[in-house]
């Protein structure tokens, strides 16, 4: 597999349910994690790259002081674990979901090592910008 890679836009449902593309849900046969983003999305990650990203909140805590205890306080409790049903609809917590200002449509956007899910309006403002980068060149 490349890893998470793709642009998908999916509907919340009235249950607060999305449905994962059926190109990822392999890598989800066990289940997963959602957890906050610090960029305003909502992160979807693998059992496996979960463990990684608690090891690493663990190390922040360790050596970060108050900042570090108290994002990584947030983050564990605002993460959650998550199944997906036959259909790869899973559900997104209210928290989760206001954190990330989702209702509606939904973008779930493959980012290499997991899986975001963004509100489209605030990705258009945080991501597509980078376009223009590319355009001229990443190195200037």
């Amino acid at each position: 597999m490349l890893g998470f890679v793709g642009q998908f836009q999916h509907t919340l449902d009235e249950k607060g349910r999305l449905i994962l593309p059926a190109k990822f849900r392999s890598e989800f046969e066990r289940g997963g994690a959602l957890s906050p983003d610090d960029e305003g999305c909502v992160a979807l990650w693998t059992p496996g790259e979960y463990n990684r990203q608690q090891d690493e909140y663990v190390q922040r805590r360790r050596v970060g002081g108050a900042k570090g205890r108290r994002e990584t306080r947030y983050w564990a409790s605002k993460t959650s674990e998550v199944d997906f049903d036959k259909q790869g609809r899973f559900a997104l917590s209210s928290t989760l979901r206001e954190f990330a200002q989702l209702s509606g449509d939904v973008l779930i956007v493959g980012a290499i090592d997991h899986v975001e899910l963004w509100n489209p309006t605030v990705f258009a403002e945080m991501v597509e910008p980078a376009e223009a980068n590319f355009k001229q060149g990443l190195d200037e």
